[in-house]
C-alpha cells in the first residue's frame, strides 16, 4: 500500500508534473540508472518543477486559493500560452 505522502505524489491535481517525473523514472529503469542518459528528462522536470512553483507563488501572493491550479485549471493555463 501507499503511504499517504506517495498518494499526493501520484495525485494530477496536486502533482503538476507527474508526467515528467514518469518519464525521468522510466529513462532511469531503461538506461540502468545512468544518469548522464537521462539529463534532458530530469531537465524537463526541473523546468516543470520551476515553472508551477511561480505560478503557485503567484496564486499565493495574490490570496487565490488553492495554491496549486487543479489539473483542469492547469491545462488551461497551458493552452493560453500556446
Amino acid at each position: 500500500r501507499m503511504s499517504r505522502h506517495a498518494k499526493k505524489l501520484r495525485d494530477h491535481d496536486i502533482n503538476p508534473c507527474l508526467a515528467e517525473t514518469d518519464a525521468t523514472t522510466k529513462c532511469m529503469n531503461d538506461n540502468n540508472y545512468n544518469k548522464d542518459l537521462c539529463t534532458d528528462y530530469f531537465l524537463k522536470y526541473k523546468n516543470c518543477r520551476k515553472f508551477w512553483h511561480e505560478i503557485m507563488m503567484q496564486r499565493k501572493r495574490s490570496g487565490v486559493k488553492p495554491e496549486m491550479p487543479s489539473a483542469e485549471e492547469r491545462k488551461k493555463i497551458l493552452e493560453s500560452m500556446g
